[in-house]
């Protein structure tokens, strides 16, 4: 949908996804804690598409269950009991994001074989 939108040339619409983009690189702070600290102020925010994208951001960065426990802790002290529909979300994500994983890591291991 990305492509679809940019394909449109507005140029303020280009500045603000080139933005974000860019505000997710490492630097100062690496991308697995950007990506973390996205989580929870989408959690706060209580955009379930924005955590859906942040927790499949967080897998891939290798943020372990440890981690994302401790980042959804503080989106329910900051955001409130609110947050819980949206903490029960983010939980089903990253339950999916890890069956995946282990599907392919069965797959991946049968064709060494």
């Amino acid at each position: 949908m990305n492509s679809r939108i940019l394909s449109q040339g507005n140029l303020g619409i280009k500045r603000f996804f080139a933005l974000d983009t860019r505000a997710y690189e490492g630097e100062a702070l690496n991308a697995r804690t950007k990506e973390m600290l996205g989580l929870v102020a989408s959690t706060v925010l209580r955009c379930n598409d924005c955590i859906t994208y942040h927790v499949i951001r967080c897998v891939e960065e290798g943020v372990s269950d440890e981690e994302f426990f401790e980042a959804i802790n503080v989106a329910l002290i900051v955001g409130g009991s609110i947050t819980i529909p949206h903490i029960r979300k983010a939980v089903e994500i990253l339950d999916e994001c890890r069956r995946k994983q282990q599907t392919e890591s069965r797959e991946k291991e049968k064709r060494r074989r």
